[in-house]
């Protein structure tokens, strides 16, 4: 079936993990039929966490797309992991969602993941509820976390669904505040009306009061009728609260559990009634093929424009995941790629729930769908008709900040290894793999140490190769600190002619990190056509230095004598004299071990800031700024030596209990403490070893 615009909601489910996204997913695909068995993410068997490693660790690790139908309308759940490693993910649904649902649990309280969730709204404008998960289990505890988001996010909040408990603190039912009506739920999960206890009942009235004094300041028309005593209709109601939803002047909180179903019609009737549908999201900016910004507004009827926003693969082959921005799709559509400008004729469409594909004719705008077999085609390319190219901005994705050495523990199986990194990152863009010429390492770098395990398993398990992390080489410089004069004399007999070179240089502490070479030969005593041989061989010893093998930087190298033979000479052996000359010098030039110093920019809330000093100082880190940002965050920024930035990631994580985050970015060298220089000389004089 393909459904109009107005008759779609694209809704992205986000909070901390553990709070409950992926059960309330599973619940609502239950009521309204689109499984007919509920599972469990203990039991590995839910829709949205199918993935063998989310089925292993109990956790979601990729972002899912869940159709539901209600009341005539699709409604696309896109069900986002918790885990701040897989933060990827979220952004990727933010791309397309034109409104969110943050998940909150009854028993956890006001969580970190809770709080970046309102963020990255709040930076995109976009309408939310918030749901309260988890009512029916012991110790859960609606009103601590509803004052909690109250007094965190403001006065926008305010609930639409009240909990009703007994004595034993039980959550035996609910209260539609709107509808001033109250269910409970059977054992097989069917809801069922039930009298307003009555002492909620003052609760109701003032809950319900509140709601009209929020609808009353949508409108001047609404606001009037408020102050001359009158009710609202049920359709004004529902007016204004869609209104204050869509100005962000108000953020419905309803409740209820995913085990049980209770609540969940009522989120249903939240989800259709209160959030916009893809017509009415907010508007868009494209850019044109000459490179100019225009307003792009959501339209059936225009052209077909479809945003690719994530690419899966499986067995059976790729699937790009599509939002229709324009028009509508049908299968073997000719189309262009605005950012590659290539023809692409469109495989077969499908709509996708969870894991599983369903192959349909055609997909309608505003609808989220997967087109098969689309080789060249990557995450965050746009489609369009030849006729009218326009693409968008990709998704904004979290730096990667956490990096470690990858290898095969079988030798030879190095390139099996990038083959499957470059496929796994067609699907995860938020890692980078280099090959570190200099530590001869191939580095990954992501969000945290959860997401290069996941990786680590899934090369394993997909791909036949497994892999071992270890902490990443630190790339070091020499360089020396006093002037020295030596000879390099290079000379060899051998039947015919033989190897004759002969030069003295000059090593002195130079202006710039690359090698200065500088002659000052007089009488011909080497000839010039040698000087280049002489500065090779220089060059090509600074990639070692004497002290632990490290780049030599900041030297300035002068030629200034020697000698030569007329028959023996050779630009080798000059060559292998100023080799010579290098490893015999530069012991005596007071060598020391340069260290890499980074800017660091760490966010935190301000409680925090005592902590990170703290921490900052025992990495050895000079504070150089600290101030706060439209957040409400403080933004501390420190120079700190990269050798103790290796755990950061995760040390952050503790330090500020999941809240903070960081940059982190090389400037420059610096002479590194005598402690820092003989650790590094006996790490490298050990893996020479070895």
């Amino acid at each position: 079936m393909v459904y109009s615009g107005q008759n779609i909601r694209n809704v992205c489910i986000m909070g901390h993990n553990g709070n409950g996204k992926t059960s309330l997913v599973e619940n609502l695909l239950f009521v309204t039929g689109a499984i007919d068995r509920q599972g469990r993410t203990d039991d590995g068997n839910t829709v949205c966490d199918s993935d063998p490693e989310e089925v292993k660790r109990h956790i979601s690790i990729s972002m899912s797309v869940a159709p539901v139908e209600y009341n005539g309308t699709k409604i696309n759940l896109l069900d986002c992991p918790g885990f701040f490693d897989f933060s990827g993910e979220v952004m990727q649904a933010l791309q397309v969602a034109e409104s969110a649902i943050i998940v909150c649990s009854a028993k956890d309280g006001l969580t970190p993941g809770t709080e970046r969730a309102w963020k990255r709204l709040a930076k995109n404008k976009l309408p939310r509820l918030i749901y309260i998960s988890k009512l029916d289990e012991e110790n859960s505890d609606f009103n601590s976390v509803y004052d909690a988001l109250r007094d965190r996010f403001g006065k926008a909040v305010a609930p639409l669904i009240i909990p009703i408990w007994d004595e034993d603190k039980r959550v035996t039912g609910i209260v539609d505040v709107l509808h001033k009506k109250a269910y409970t739920s059977d054992d097989s999960g069917h809801s069922q009306e039930i009298e307003i206890p009555e002492d909620k009942s003052s609760v109701v009235e003032e809950t319900y009061e509140a709601l009209r004094e929020s609808v009353a300041e949508t409108s001047e028309e609404f606001m009037d009728k408020y102050f001359s005593g009158e009710d609202f209709t049920y359709a004004e109601m529902l007016t204004g609260l869609k209104a204050g939803v869509k100005d962000l002047s108000l953020v419905p909180v309803l409740c209820g559990s995913a085990v049980t179903g209770l609540g969940n019609k009522q989120l249903l009737n939240a989800i259709v009634n209160l959030l916009p549908s893809p017509v009415e999201g907010p508007l868009l900016t494209a850019e044109k093929s000459n490179g100019d910004l225009e307003d792009f507004i959501i339209s059936p009827e225009a052209l077909p424009t479809a945003y690719v926003f994530k690419t899966s693969s499986d067995q059976y082959g790729k699937y790009s995941y599509v939002k229709v921005l324009s028009g509508h799709l049908t299968g073997d559509t000719q189309m262009v790629d605005a950012n590659t400008g290539q023809q692409e004729k469109l495989g077969r469409l499908y709509s996708i729930m969870g894991k599983k594909v369903t192959e349909i004719k055609e997909l309608g705008c505003g609808d989220i769908g997967a087109i098969g077999k689309m080789d060249k085609v990557k995450t965050g390319d746009t489609l369009c008709d030849p006729q009218k190219v326009v693409k968008f901005e990709p998704a904004d994705y979290p730096e990667p900040n956490y990096s470690m050495a990858m290898k095969a523990k079988t030798s030879g199986q190095e390139d099996k290894v990038a083959a499957g990194l470059g496929r796994i990152n067609e699907e995860d863009l938020t890692f980078t793999v280099v090959n570190d010429p200099e530590t001869h390492q191939m580095v990954i770098t992501g969000t945290g140490d959860m997401q290069l395990d996941v990786l680590a398993s899934r090369l394993k398990n997909q791909f036949g190769v497994e892999v071992e992390l270890s902490e990443p080489l630190i790339p070091y410089r020499e360089k020396i600190r006093k002037k020295v004069e030596v000879q390099g004399k290079y000379k060899k007999q051998s039947g015919g002619h033989g190897q004759y070179g002969d030069v003295k240089i000059r090593f002195e502490p130079g202006e710039s990190e690359e090698m200065e070479f500088d002659e000052e030969v007089f009488g011909g005593a080497v000839p010039r056509n040698y000087f280049p041989a002489v500065e090779k061989g220089l060059r090509e010893s600074v990639q070692h230095g004497v002290l632990a093998g490290y780049p030599v930087v900041f030297l300035k190298a002068t030629l200034y004598d020697g000698s030569y033979h007329p028959v023996d000479s050779s630009e080798l052996a000059f060559k292998t004299a100023a080799q010579m000359a290098y490893r015999a010098g530069l012991p005596d030039a007071s060598p020391v071990l340069l260290e890499p110093i980074g800017e660091l920019k760490v966010t935190i809330p301000d409680q925090y800031t005592g902590d990170i000093i703290g921490d900052l100082n025992k990495r050895r880190g000079r504070v150089t700024g600290m101030n706060p940002n439209d957040d409400g965050d403080q933004v501390i920024e420190a120079d700190v030596p990269m050798n103790e930035m290796v755990s950061y990631a995760i040390d952050l994580r503790s330090l500020s209990q999941s809240r903070g985050s960081f940059t982190y970015h090389f400037v420059r060298y610096e002479e590194a403490p005598q402690a820092v220089q003989e650790k590094a000389v006996a790490q490298a004089q050990a893996q020479g070893e070895d």
